[in-house]
């Protein structure tokens, strides 16, 4: 894979997010909604719900805040039924960009993520135009330092419990499995307390670009910084190689 550090990235995107805990937690409590609906508000049978709640402590979101959201998605017939919606496109120089939404209004976000696109020299595409060239799969990062195993034998957990792939980078292991096999491959981890950094169904590119002019990231910059301060925007992918 690309010599990048997925621990730094992660770190990065987590920084920007403590620098906007109203974004985040609001990004949360959509997660918290959707995965109670569908898998119902007992954290201990619903591995969705346990995961976003695992996200919001990652990111310090209060417990009676996690608490008040699942109740409240539970037992409120009137509360906002969120739709998952996916644009694919292009940023400059042929970046590719995939957005993942939760919406109560689906023509507001359309036209928020095309004003980014388009504010950053990108375009919207069709559905699909981008997605082949990534890969749907569960991702566990975990930071190296703090890590109690050592390599050759948390990879042997991560592989005896279903992963695909095991991959050693300079800051961090990750772990990346079928989607499928995902939550089995998590749970099996989770006695061997490990210090998880990521842990979530991902889109993981076949290959990374480089941007080589500073116009292009620039540009670039400026429709992810948009659509990060979206709302209703949960996740952004692209194969842009940071350097």
């Amino acid at each position: 894979m690309s010599g990048h550090s997925k621990f730094a990235n992660i770190k990065h995107k987590k920084e920007k997010n403590d620098a906007a805990k109203g974004k985040i937690f609001t990004i949360i409590g959509r997660e918290i909604a959707v995965a109670v609906k569908e898998g119902g508000p007992d954290v201990a049978n619903n591995f969705k719900l346990a995961q976003v709640v695992a996200k919001a402590k990652a990111n310090n979101m209060p417990n009676d805040t996690i608490e008040r959201g699942i109740k409240k998605a539970a037992g409120d017939g009137n509360a906002v039924n969120y739709e998952q919606v996916v644009y694919e496109g292009y940023g400059p120089k042929g970046i590719a960009i995939i957005v993942e939404a939760l919406t109560d209004n689906k023509n507001r976000t359309a036209a928020n993520v095309r004003s980014a696109f388009t504010k950053g020299k990108g375009s919207i595409g069709t559905q699909g135009c981008v997605s082949y060239m990534f890969d749907k799969k569960g991702q566990i990062i975990i930071a190296k330092e703090d890590c109690p195993l050592d390599s050759d034998s948390l990879m042997e957990k991560a592989i005896e419990a279903g992963a695909d792939d095991f991959n050693e980078e300079e800051d961090s292991y990750e772990i990346i499995t079928d989607p499928d096999a995902f939550e089995e491959v998590a749970k099996a981890l989770e006695p061997l307390k490990l210090p998880i950094a990521s842990s979530e169904i991902t889109m993981i590119p076949q290959n990374y670009v480089s941007l080589t002019d500073e116009e292009s990231v620039n540009q670039l910059q400026r429709t992810l910084d948009l659509l990060d301060e979206d709302d209703d925007v949960q996740n952004v992918y692209t194969n842009w190689e940071e350097e």
